[in-house]
């Protein structure tokens, strides 16, 4: 056999070199530079890295040309490095909107003043909980600045998760986003045993779903003879032999996918995970892994599997609907404030998972309706700032062991802190679908894209757990305004610098001007146009 050359198409992979590229560079900075001088440098490494690979995706997705695919399906994009990765429209958009959220995540990491002049994260992992090594890392102030080239090389394998061309690469870029979050879900400086019991908990899960989806890679490939998407489409649509291969690697595939997307009945995980963790930490992945791994399951189902989707849309409605009644009913009997948002993230991948229902081509739509692709992505818009708003709130809201994440000690928080209250009462709003918020546009575009595919119990449903989930929000709302402070005192409200107060309102903003103007970002969802293979 000849030889062939492998071709990549730097231009176009750009961003993604750019961040792994600089998460190397990043940790080249942990080895060469003095422990003591490395944070300045690291923070402003990851924030050039992330603007400028945010830059470089907006003239990539400028310049796209017309790409003609093997059935004759044309669209705006190309299939680069010898079939690996796709850049097309939808993926320019979600690298974008990953790259934004990458930015708040470094702010949030970046901050010190909250904990009196040290980060949120451990100054020695290494040391055990209670010990004299870790008092000392206390006294001294040490932090670990290596949580910057994790947070990039995390953010560089959510780039590569939607645009991967094969199972291979889905494969690889779904360990070169986990692995990072594994060890940054253990290093909070406060609460070290909850944190590396959630990091446990996360890797171990992780592991598991990441064995099942290698698995089904296996059997899709014995059922098509490749493992591109393309390749698995052609052999979808031909009708080869062994279809219980198919099915059976379509089943294992989606369990590794809905248990980065925190579908149950795969989201044990998630409200330890989510209380557990660094609440920076917190932040960055819920917004950003939900976009990275929403992105890789639209893909994968809609250009490997779509024509296979009279076999995999019931299993997806009933995940549906049991994410969306779990989350929203476990959400009600939460005391703890992060626990209640992961519980109502749950909930909201579901109705993320309505959306992926109404899997339909622009043709096959009257006008003026929106395919399901374009409701997903804006819902991860507005979900995604108003998840990395919330907790960033929750950062705010302190006591004497740290972040006060207790109900009982938000009671009054309007009172003494209008403003913070305020804000996070604005995003929970968003997040019930109240409208003139950014959450109400995301539930109608995901509800009607469902409806026009005739998944019309699905989307009762989703309505139905929608007017559930207002209670737990309101109730808060009523908690933070119209309650009482407890009698042993309320978390009070610390100053941050303005790299959290910046997330915040930069959040704030982007809520409110996508629920009062959606049409500029509804636009260029739809100019993103659909995938190419």
């Amino acid at each position: 056999m000849e030889f062939v050359k492998p071709e990549l198409e730097y231009v176009e992979l750009l961003p993604l070199l750019i961040v792994l590229g600089g998460a190397c560079v990043g940790v080249a900075i942990e080895a060469f530079v003095p422990r003591g001088l490395r944070r300045l440098p690291q923070i402003v490494l990851a924030a050039l890295v992330v603007v400028g690979a945010l830059v470089t995706t907006v003239l990539v997705g400028a310049n796209l040309e017309e790409h003609t695919g093997a059935a004759g399906a044309t669209g705006r994009g190309l299939v680069g490095a010898m079939g690996s990765i796709v850049v097309d429209g939808p993926t320019i958009y979600l690298w974008a909107l990953i790259l934004v959220f990458a930015l708040g995540g470094v702010a949030l990491f970046a901050e010190q003043r909250l904990e009196g002049g040290v980060s949120a994260f451990t100054g020695q992992a290494a040391a055990l909980p209670g010990t004299e090594g870790e008092r000392e890392a206390s006294t001294r102030g040490l932090d670990h600045t290596e949580v910057y080239p994790l947070l990039l090389f995390a953010v560089g394998g959510m780039l590569m998760f939607p645009a991967s061309g094969d199972l291979l690469t889905m494969f690889v870029a779904l360990e070169i986003l986990s692995l990072p979050l594994y060890l940054l879900c253990g290093l909070a400086r406060r609460r070290r045993l909850l944190s590396q019991e959630a990091a446990m908990k996360y890797f171990l899960l992780g592991a598991f779903a990441s064995g099942f989806f290698l698995y089904g890679a296996a059997l899709v490939y014995g059922y098509a003879g490749s493992v591109t998407f393309a390749g698995i489409n052609e052999a979808v649509r031909a009708g080869a032999d062994n279809h219980v291969l198919l099915l059976a690697g379509i089943g294992l595939l989606a369990v590794g996918l809905l248990f980065k997307v925190g579908a149950a009945p795969f989201q044990a995980w998630t409200p330890d995970v989510y209380q557990g963790a660094p609440t920076a930490v917190t932040a960055f992945m819920a917004a950003g892994t939900k976009v990275a791994a929403f992105g890789a399951l639209l893909r994968l189902m809609y250009v490997a599997f779509g024509g296979e989707r009279w076999s995999w849309q019931p299993m997806l409605w009933v995940i549906a609907i049991a994410s969306m009644v779990l989350g929203a009913v476990l959400a009600i009997v939460q005391s703890d404030v992060k626990r209640m948002l992961a519980y109502s993230s749950v909930a909201h991948t579901g109705f993320l998972l309505v959306g992926v229902l109404g899997v339909q081509s622009a043709g096959e739509l009257a006008e003026g309706q929106y395919t399901s692709l374009e409701g997903v992505l804006f819902y991860l818009t507005t979900y995604g700032f108003a998840m990395i708003g919330a907790f960033a709130i929750v950062t705010l809201v302190r006591d004497a062991g740290g972040e006060a994440t207790a109900y009982d000690r938000w009671a009054g928080l309007g009172r003494t802190s209008p403003l913070v209250a305020g804000a996070f009462a604005f995003f929970l709003l968003s997040m019930a679908g109240i409208p003139l918020t950014a959450g109400f546009i995301g539930k109608w575009a995901v509800f009607t894209s469902a409806m026009s595919a005739g998944a019309w119990p699905v989307v009762l449903v989703a309505i139905a757990c929608s007017i559930v989930a207002i209670t737990f929000y309101v109730r808060h709302i009523r908690l933070m305004f119209f309650t009482d402070p407890h009698p042993d005192g309320a978390g009070t409200v610390t100053r941050s610098s303005l790299l959290t107060s910046g997330t915040i309102v930069v959040c704030l903003v982007a809520t409110l001007t996508l629920g009062i103007l959606p049409g500029p970002v509804l636009d260029l969802v739809t100019s993103a146009g659909d995938f190419i293979r």
